[in-house]
């Protein structure tokens, strides 16, 4: 297929940095907090370690619930914003930020009324399951706010406000990791409160970054955050368009979080040793993951920022190049990670055994992320794009039909070695990174919602059409 020669890497690449950069470190700083947290939870020993991470996979499957509510929203803000349709954008979040604050409320009574329930399904080990109860109590109060900042950060990050966001992360981690210090072990006069000073020190740093947010939203002038007058002008034919654009999105994320659930399930039936390595491989992952949701950003933005304005051609310029260069990132971050491994693992208390399955989990990771997050940035592309079925649908069908019979069977019923049921976690990556190839170049990914959009749609296809005929 045809590729432009006269593309404009010097600009984009600009505009790249601008979006991914603050995202990133912003992330890479959230990570870094986690990183501390561990570490110092690590004094509590490896059975609080295994179950601050157990409670993190709670967590995670309250993100599953609301995330395609994120994803859905951006896909509006990033075409609005191009269209420059502040109406449009407004309304999106109105209707997105109420159904996700929801969710964090429902997750944080969950939390605090029945979480015995909760550490019994993701551990049959009786020492992680008190642990984690007394801290699952106090931290589910931080949901509803870590919810609310995550969806305003989506926003100010679509509208190409990044730097907010970021300011607030470091004023949460840095709160964090100073509570931590206090609560934990009791320093500078504040009694020793162990595992439930972690959780406070969570709570409390999620409360700050929702008041920085806000604050600097309000200093710099944000035309969308509190317009609170416009958020919620919804007429039946928009929250209609709204909920089927979002509604792969949302059962994408849904079905995954609760497959990934049922894989900590596995997982969290394994050793204690096991359990304790899997909560520190989570906090690394991060790093990782930190990098990726940066080069994802500028995907959603530049290439649904063009999509909203009409600009088909640029977007389907654009897009190819977004995910093979965050592959690339991807794999100079692998590789700074593995050099690493000795120190940080020692850090964050593993020895013996679960440094041995840690530092095994990495290995593999290292292989298995550079096509994950290669399926994940198409992922994002096509949505942003107003595609929210194609990769959804092949996310979904594998998970259920391959990687969850396989994780099932190795870990419950032949119990197999701990790395061999993790490897199995990825066995799909590879057949997807295929097929989604074959959608990035073919362009069927490229469905507008703006009127803009829409009205350049008809030359797009006819031409990258033709373009195929002729391949």
């Amino acid at each position: 297929m045809h590729r432009s020669r006269t593309f404009a890497w010097k600009p984009f690449l600009k505009q790249i940095a601008a979006i991914a950069i603050p995202v990133a470190l912003q992330n890479t700083l959230s990570s870094t907090g986690t990183m501390v947290d561990t570490m110092m939870i690590g004094a509590l020993g490896q059975e609080s370690v295994g179950a601050v991470g157990l409670c993190a996979q709670f967590s995670s499957l309250m993100v599953a619930c609301y995330w395609g509510l994120v994803g859905g929203g951006m896909l509006f803000y990033a075409q609005y914003w191009g269209a420059q349709d502040d109406d449009g954008i407004n309304r999106s979040y109105g209707i997105s930020i109420t159904c996700q604050v929801m969710i964090g409320v429902l997750f944080c009574l969950a939390g605090f009324l029945m979480p015995e329930v909760v550490m019994r399904l993701y551990t049959d080990k009786a020492e992680i399951q008190q642990i984690g109860v007394e801290y699952l109590r106090t931290v589910c109060f931080a949901y509803p706010l870590q919810v609310y900042s995550i969806g305003m950060a989506a926003l100010l990050r679509t509208t190409e406000r990044v730097r907010i966001p970021l300011i607030a992360a470091i004023c949460s981690v840095l709160t964090n990791v100073l509570l931590n210090y206090c609560f934990i072990s009791g320093h500078l006069g504040f009694p020793a409160l162990g595992i439930r000073g972690a959780a406070l020190a969570t709570v409390l740093a999620a409360l700050v970054n929702v008041l920085v947010t806000g604050a600097l939203s309000i200093r710099n002038g944000h035309p969308y955050i509190f317009a609170f007058n416009h958020h919620f002008h919804w007429t039946k034919a928009a929250v209609k368009e709204y909920f089927i654009k979002c509604a792969p999105i949302i059962a994408n994320e849904l079905l995954i979080g609760i497959g990934n659930m049922l894989i900590s399930v596995v997982l969290g039936r394994q050793s204690v040793e096991a359990i304790a390595a899997l909560a520190v491989f989570r906090t690394l992952e991060g790093f990782i993951i930190g990098f990726f949701a940066g080069f994802s950003n500028a995907a959603s933005i530049l290439v649904g920022k063009e999509v909203g304005a009409g600009n088909l051609d640029t977007a389907y310029e654009r897009a190819w190049r977004l995910i093979y260069l965050c592959q690339f990132v991807i794999f100079l971050s692998v590789l700074v990670l593995l050099a690493l491994h000795t120190p940080l693992l020692t850090m964050m208390s593993l020895h013996d055994e679960s440094f041995s399955i840690c530092f095994g989990m990495l290995l593999i990771y290292g292989v298995a992320v550079l096509i994950r997050m290669g399926n994940w940035a198409q992922n994002d592309t096509y949505r942003s794009a107003g595609d929210a079925a194609y990769g959804t649908i092949l996310e979904i069908v594998f998970m259920y039909a391959m990687v969850l019979p396989c994780v099932w069977l190795s870990g419950m019923v032949l119990h197999w070695p701990f790395l061999v049921i993790f490897a199995l976690c990825y066995v799909d990556e590879p057949i997807r990174y295929v097929m989604m190839q074959v959608h990035l170049y073919n362009g069927k990914w490229v469905k507008p919602v703006t009127p803009q959009g829409l009205a350049a749609l008809p030359a797009f296809r006819k031409k990258h059409l033709t373009a195929r005929e002729r391949s």
